[in-house]
Formats: C-alpha cells, sequence, structure tokens
C-alpha cells in the first residue's frame, strides 16, 4: 500500500473536470466524476431533518445500487428550497445524462452553498454542457477545487495497493470547514475505487469507515442540509473485492476517510488548532462518545484551546453535563503527556507545562473517567475571531 499523486480519477477508469459555470464569481463551482464504465455505488447522508433537494434525489438514485456520473456544485445548497429546488435537483440529473449519454439512473447530485436560494439553472445547464469538454483522466484536482466552499485548500488523496492477485487504487476527495459536527456535517466527500465490490459490501465498509473518520470530528457542533459520502467501485482493475483485497480495500478505505476527515478539522475555518478528545474510563464506548462531543463542542472549550489556556475546569464541567455516568473524584485529565487532574483535583504546577503543550498545532486531551473500559474519541478545532468573521459575512 502506498500513497500516489491524485484524487478521485486516481483509480484506473474514472476521468473528473470542474468549471465556473457563474454560481460564485469567477472561481470554479460546478464538478463532475465520471465512471468510463457501470460502477457499484454506495452512500452515507446528513442525519439532519432538513435535507437538502440533491441528498433526496442521491438517496433516490443510490437505492439502486449502481452509479457511472456525480455532478456536483458550491456556492449554493438548494436546501428549503420547495419544489422548484426539487425540479432543479432533477434537471441536474437529467441534463447531466443528456450530455454524457447516460441513464438518468446512473446520476447522482450534490450541492453545497448558501441554504435558501435557488440554483441559477440556465448557468448550471451551460455549465453540464462545457464540462464534456473538460473532463479527464487528470481532472480530479479540479472536481475537488469545484466543490469548495470556505475552504482554504484542496482534499484529496490517493493510494495504490498491491495484492496477490494484482494492484488495485481509492482515490477520495471531500469539502467542509464549517457546519461539522459528528454524525455528517455541511461536507461532502466521494471515494472511487478500480476494485470489483459488491454494492452491499461497498455499503457496509463505507458506513464503518464513516462512524470512524467523518462521524468523529466537530469544527461548530452544526449539522448541515447537505453532508453527503458516496463510494463508487467500478472493478477496472480486474482485482476481485474478496479475501486479500477485501481486507486491504477496507484499510485504506478507512485511512483516506480519516484522512480526509482531518483535513477538515485542520482547515476548520478560523481554525489554529486540531485538538483530539479521547475518553476512556467508561462505563461503554457510547457513553464515552457522549462525553467527548460534548467537550469537543463546548464553546468555553473551543475558545480555551484558541487562548491556549489550560482552563481543565471548563473541561471538567462540559463532562459532567454530557448525561452520561461520572464520579468527579475519579477523573483524570492530560493536556498532551501532561497531567492536570486527579482524582478530580487540579494537579499543582501542571498549568504552566500544559499551556507549553497547548502552544502546539495539534495534541490530544485525554478524559479518563475512572469508571470502567468505554472508550472514544473526536477531533475538534478551536473557536478563534476568524471563525464569527467567516460567518457573520457569509451571505452580506
Amino acid at each position: 500500500m502506498r500513497k500516489m499523486e491524485g484524487g478521485v480519477t486516481a483509480p484506473r477508469g474514472f476521468m473528473a473536470g470542474g468549471t465556473a459555470c457563474g454560481i460564485k464569481r469567477d472561481t470554479l463551482d460546478l464538478g463532475l466524476l465520471l465512471s468510463e464504465r457501470e460502477a457499484t455505488s454506495a452512500g452515507v447522508f446528513t442525519t439532519n431533518m432538513v435535507k437538502a433537494a440533491p441528498v433526496m434525489v442521491t438517496s433516490q438514485q443510490i437505492s439502486k445500487g449502481r452509479a457511472r456520473a456525480v455532478v456536483a456544485n458550491s456556492g449554493n445548497a438548494n436546501a428549503c428550497t420547495g419544489d422548484r429546488g426539487m425540479a432543479h435537483a432533477w434537471d441536474m440529473v437529467r441534463e447531466t445524462a443528456r450530455v454524457f449519454n447516460l441513464s438518468d439512473e446512473d446520476v447522482l447530485v450534490c450541492s453545497t452553498g448558501v441554504i435558501g436560494e435557488q440554483l441559477p439553472m440556465s448557468a448550471v445547464k451551460g455549465g453540464i454542457e462545457s464540462l464534456a469538454a473538460l473532463v479527464s483522466p487528470d481532472g480530479g484536482r479540479d472536481f475537488a477545487r469545484a466543490i469548495m466552499t470556505t475552504d482554504t485548500m484542496v482534499k484529496e488523496v490517493a493510494f495504490e495497493v498491491e495484492t496477490s492477485k494484482g494492484t488495485f487504487h481509492v482515490g477520495g476527495a471531500a469539502k467542509g470547514a464549517g457546519m461539522i459536527q459528528p454524525h455528517m456535517a455541511t461536507m461532502l466527500a466521494f471515494i472511487t475505487t478500480d476494485l470489483e465490490v459488491n454494492r452491499s459490501v461497498l455499503q457496509t465498509l463505507l458506513e464503518e469507515a464513516v462512524e470512524k473518520s467523518f462521524n468523529r470530528i466537530s469544527v461548530d457542533g452544526e449539522t448541515s442540509t447537505n453532508d453527503t459520502v458516496l463510494a463508487l467501485a467500478n472493478g477496472a482493475s480486474g482485482v476481485k473485492g474478496e479475501g486479500e483485497g477485501l481486507g486491504l480495500f477496507q484499510e485504506v478505505l478507512e485511512r483516506i476517510c480519516r484522512i480526509l476527515a482531518l483535513m477538515m478539522v485542520r482547515d476548520g475555518e478560523g481554525a489554529t488548532k486540531l485538538v483530539k478528545i479521547e475518553v476512556k474510563g467508561a462505563l461503554s464506548d457510547e457513553e464515552a462518545q457522549k462525553t467527548a462531543r460534548k467537550v469537543a463542542n463546548s464553546l468555553l472549550v473551543k475558545t480555551a484551546l484558541y487562548g491556549e489556556d489550560p482552563n481543565w475546569g471548563r473541561m471538567m464541567a462540559a463532562a459532567g453535563s454530557a448525561g452520561s455516568c461520572m464520579e468527579p473524584s475519579r477523573m483524570n485529565i492530560w493536556i498532551g503527556d501532561v497531567q492536570v487532574v486527579q482524582g478530580g483535583v487540579g494537579v499543582e504546577g501542571a498549568e504552566k507545562k500544559a499551556h507549553g503543550v497547548m502552544r502546539q498545532r495539534e495534541y490530544t486531551i485525554t478524559l479518563d473517567l475512572g469508571l470502567g473500559s468505554g472508550t472514544n474519541w473526536i477531533w475538534t478545532c478551536d473557536l478563534t475571531y476568524d471563525y464569527i468573521r467567516i460567518n457573520a459575512e457569509y451571505k452580506t
């Protein structure tokens, strides 16, 4: 297994491209991912009860278990847009099918951006038409750029995997920097592979990978209307997803999802820190997850991270309000390798050392509840002045 250049077009038989159709000003805002042959497909979607039109359309389309193309726009979420928005999502499907000579059933659609505004469909249709001349095996980066909103960096990764039966590839691209919360966020992620994978197996493995990656991140505790992770497997490598090959695919799929998820937290709107909140000693893994999420999403904790302030009292308070079992006298907390709380009481002289840890760009905060064997973790970031500026000015 080795990391390689490229993203979603690293696997054989995939092409992609991006264009500036006019949703945003003078920047790529419409992308297309295309498999040269039919691919099995799987997807995981937002848990928000308010779902964007493209989420509802793609949830229906992907139930057939196959796909050839994904069309995705940025700058407009096509969410809370009523019947007209649903019609626009289906128009994107049909126009893509027409331009690329596909069946409507083979096209998936994604959108990200401002909620509550109608898509400029004449511009979108013109963009889809122009993509016919732009998609190529080298177009993965343009696709990744076209789905960005407040992202400051392109998020893509790919691996080549050697097996005794041959070599296959797995690639990925994603966007996400704000409205990021466990259980998916305002994020899009696309995984491609030239391994031949059964559809039900692909769905199961994708769900497991998402649970260990995209569901373990938080930027601001907000869950969006458009969250989507899609996987396409076209079998172009000639390697079957069974035995050794399937095991390696599962490993690299989880690795790619984790890499993309961490890119999102590192690129969190205005973020300067990437912090892993690890909880152990809970009565169960579920209880540990509740506590980790509460601490990771605490505004007081996140502002302390930004201020490099080892205010362990905020961590204790957040953990105590998580709704999971806790006995303060058993609580131990570490910032990096510096123990700041022992038996529910602060360790004398530890805060200066902990401040040194918090000056780092990345580190871990560990909370040991001292009650059982349950463990879990969440990656989070700090809350900065820039986050407020970006979101206060998002539409105006």
